[in-house]
């Protein structure tokens, strides 16, 4: 019998994949990586939006009459995603933290300690499938059957160390399915909350958030039109994004949005909705789950936010870990820190982070 390590947040998908690895007769151990300091959040609304609630995953672990361990790993947490999130937004760029977390904790810190209990997989309740491919014996990462709630944008970065090791048994669930089996273990499903994006960031908001995490954060500077004429003054760059139109305190008699955020001037360049589509980007840091996969230009479609559709796209690697993405057709407010992931159908080839959107 397999022994396999599920990450368990207390939430209806993770039980649902955990109770699944019952079912299928593995042997489960379930694990939250709880990434706040004991006693700090527990009761409160940031405990509310994250993604691990010890209460409800311990009465999971119960219901499947698993073993379960919590694992305190809020030091990590903090030093690699908290850090990271704020030094992102101070350079005028706007991350996207559940790819790191993802990468450098759930899944990395989650194997680790699959291998101190002896496991031969990990499991976690991502929307997203792992199969591999009969021609060529690689593990390939793809788009889960639920459109809706496919996750793979969040997950490209992941080595293929992890892939072999990883099972994601909701990959071919439709979510009200998942919902019907979360009912079959007593989880009280109309009253559990979906986990925020960003977990961390409770209800006053990002840009409060940095202002009290990061000292110097509040340097004013100049808003300006495409032309550089001054049309006021902005709070400091950590406080806006590429799109943005609300809260911005102008007022000119039409609606602006956020076009460019220039770090080394300290101005936030305010536009039209029509300038803030661009056709082409520039990506680095750029992370290939099979470097062979993307050698020279490639046609392929690349999605820009999570949210958004995946467009068709020539993809080009330009050396030094970057890509240049060109675009069928412009898309609206590419934004410098978001990540941008590629994919040849439902296969994801990986991707990498936006550093520039211009028009060729």
């Amino acid at each position: 019998m397999k022994r396999i390590v599920v990450g368990l947040s207390g939430g209806v998908d993770s039980s649902v994949a955990a109770l699944l690895l019952v079912r299928a007769g593995y042997e489960v151990i379930g694990v939250t990586l709880q990434i706040w300091e004991k006693g700090e959040y527990e009761e409160g609304p940031w405990h509310e939006r994250s993604c691990c609630k010890i209460g409800l995953a311990q009465f999971v672990a119960d219901q499947l009459k698993i073993p379960y361990h919590i694992y305190d790993v809020h030091k990590e947490f903090q030093d690699i995603v908290i850090e990271e999130f704020c030094k992102e937004y101070m350079k005028g760029r706007t991350p996207n933290p559940c790819i790191t977390c993802n990468e450098k904790i759930k899944f990395a810190l989650l194997l680790e300690k699959a291998k101190d209990l002896e496991a031969d997989y990990i499991a976690t309740g991502h929307y997203a499938r792992i199969e591999k491919d009969a021609a060529t014996g690689r593990y390939l990462l793809k788009r889960g059957i639920d459109a809706d709630k496919d996750q793979s944008y969040f997950l490209y970065r992941l080595s293929r160390e992890i892939l072999l090791k990883t099972i994601l048994p909701l990959g071919n669930y439709k979510k009200k399915e998942v919902y019907k089996l979360a009912e079959e273990i007593g989880l009280p499903v109309e009253g559990m909350r979906e986990s925020q994006e960003v977990c961390f960031v409770t209800r006053e908001g990002y840009h409060e958030f940095i202002a009290t995490h990061v000292p110097g954060s509040i340097r004013p500077g100049k808003f300006v039109d495409p032309a550089g004429k001054v049309l006021g003054t902005h709070r400091g760059i950590a406080f806006y994004t590429v799109g943005q139109r609300r809260g911005l305190g102008i007022s000119t008699g039409k609606r602006l949005y956020v076009i460019k955020i220039d770090k080394d001037k300290n101005e936030i360049v305010l536009g039209t909705e029509d300038q803030l589509y661009a056709k082409a980007l520039i990506a680095g840091d750029v992370h290939l789950i099979y470097e062979d996969m993307l050698k020279d230009e490639r046609q392929l479609e690349v999605k820009i936010r999570y949210k958004s559709e995946a467009a068709p796209a020539t993809v080009t690697p330009i050396g030094n870990r970057k890509i240049r993405v060109i675009f069928d057709k412009p898309q609206r407010a590419i934004t410098p820190g978001q990540a941008a992931v590629l994919y040849d159908g439902d296969i994801v080839i990986g991707g990498g982070i936006i550093e520039e959107a211009f028009n060729p």
